[in-house]
């Protein structure tokens, strides 16, 4: 008798063993190919906006000014702008990672073409916004020494901002068939030749500000020429067929995608803006802005990291789906949002150990210093919740939910965040800490709103509309005719 019940327990201890081992394999599988993702996918997003940060770097050292100008500029402008591409891209990043994952590899190429058509439509729309930028600023009662430093550097934006029409779109179309390692490659070369370029047009040849926005736009259209060497020299035989007119065809279904994919995207970046915009109206503008927007390019820095492994969860949550596999798909976000906040807790532990040190990195002004030391505790905050909503909301992308996440943003940064934030900043003696706060409390609703989302949805209805949007939008390849 006690023989056969020790027998029992020995094998129920061997099947918990068992599924204990079988469980480890799963995650280590599953981290195997969110970091093939998210890894090149952090490289290249930190390299990227290393080469804006690198920019302000130089333009703080010139002048206080002219880094009023373009924090200005790069937060409200630049992000306005880059959230709508961004937004819109995502759509790329929905029906190519579906595609991929159903086997309908010859239209990737296709939707590629479609994002490039629409996105360089909807750039040049857009301009206005670059060329007015004086006008703009001092129409929303910006400072006006600030407003027409803005307005200047602004016009050299232009030719860098058309670099996103391509970098984004194609970082989508190789993150979701896998092969992103190349971006990361081309993107640590684009930061590596951007210092050397700019010390040589802003100190070399005494360029000063021209000088370094020019490095910057010649940086940013290296990684597009390397991109387009790689995807037109035949890298991509299985995704990539040509320039074809089948990219003119259904044209309505992927913008309308894309202005769900815009809105959402747009709403989260805006938030940010609309903030650096609040900071203007205080006593001390020219400081308040300089010191907001440093505190929010270094959030936004680590933050790339975090949009890494958001690319993983819509590659990942988009590819189990065009397969058929919602248990997957869930396995995936799990194992997701374990990594991503692990990474998250590092960064916060090292934004509060270098607190007092960060600003001198973008600025030698003592009062600017002084304000990002306040503002460094809530920035450690804000780091680490930037290790939970973005997955989140790359799983929504990967989905094709934009349209939720956008209602969701809209009530909680526009409703909660700005209200909060512009109530603390003005009727206490918080000032931008009080923005910030307003901030952080728009963030926490919506990690909350995303971690209930994904807990609600029923993934075996996703897998059928991933089905219904991928026959609806399938052209038959020319390798395959029939």
């Amino acid at each position: 008798m006690e023989d056969g019940i020790q027998t029992k327990l020995l094998r129920h201890e061997e099947e918990e063993e068992e599924e204990e081992g079988d469980l480890k394999g799963r995650i280590w599988d599953e981290s195997k190919k969110i970091w093939r993702v998210a890894l090149p996918g952090v490289i290249s997003r930190v390299c990227a906006f290393g080469t804006i940060v690198v920019t302000q770097s130089f333009i703080g050292h010139i002048s206080g000014l002219d880094l009023a100008g373009y924090a200005l500029v790069q937060t409200l402008s630049v992000r306005f702008v880059n959230g709508i591409l961004l937004g819109m891209s995502s759509a790329t990043e929905t029906l190519c990672g579906q595609a991929f994952g159903a086997g309908q590899h010859h239209m990737m190429g296709i939707y590629l073409q479609r994002s490039w058509i629409v996105d360089l439509i909807t750039l040049t729309v857009l301009l206005p916004i670059f060329i007015f930028a004086t006008q703009i600023f001092k129409l929303l009662g910006e400072d006006a020494a600030v407003a027409n430093s803005g307005g200047n550097i602004s016009l050299w934006f232009i030719p860098f901002v058309y670099n996103f029409v391509f970098s984004l779109t194609i970082q989508m179309f190789l993150q979701a068939q896998l092969k992103n390692m190349v971006i990361a490659w081309l993107s640590i070369f684009q930061f590596g030749i951007h210092i050397p370029l700019s010390l040589l047009l802003v100190y070399k040849l005494n360029l000063g500000v021209a000088g370094a926005m020019i490095a910057l736009s010649l940086s940013s259209w290296f990684l597009v020429i390397g991109e387009f060497i790689y995807i037109f020299g035949g890298w991509c035989p299985h995704s990539w067929e040509g320039f074809t007119v089948a990219a003119f065809k259904d044209l309505f279904p992927v913008v309308k995608l894309s202005i769900s994919s815009g809105v959402m995207v747009c709403l989260e970046l805006w938030y940010n803006a609309i903030l650096v915009l609040l900071a203007g109206y205080m006593a001390d503008a020219e400081v308040a802005i300089s010191a907001f927007s440093i505190c929010l390019n270094i959030n936004a820095w680590e933050f790339m990291i975090s949009l890494g492994f958001l690319g993983a969860a819509c590659v990942r949550v988009s590819n189990e789906l065009g397969r058929g596999n919602a248990k997957a798909a869930k396995f995936s976000i799990k194992v997701l949002l374990g990594t991503s906040i692990a990474v998250g807790l590092f960064f916060f532990i090292l934004c509060l150990i270098f607190r007092r040190k960060l600003a001198y990195l973008f600025t030698n002004d003592e009062r600017v210093a002084e304000t990002v030391s306040d503002l460094s505790l809530l920035l450690s905050f804000s780091v680490l919740l930037n290790s939970v909503y973005p997955v989140l909301s790359g799983v929504a992308v990967g989905a094709g939910m934009q349209g939720t996440v956008a209602i969701a943003n809209l009530v909680c940064f526009y409703v909660i965040g700005i209200p909060i934030g512009a109530l603390l900043g003005y009727l206490t003696n918080l000032q931008v800490k009080g923005i910030w706060i307003g901030m952080i409390g728009g963030v926490v609703t919506q990690t909350v709103a995303l971690v209930y989302m994904a807990w609600a949805t029923d993934w075996d209805d996703q897998v059928k509309k991933a089905s219904e949007r991928l026959n609806r939008f399938y052209v038959k390849s020319s390798d395959n005719p029939e």
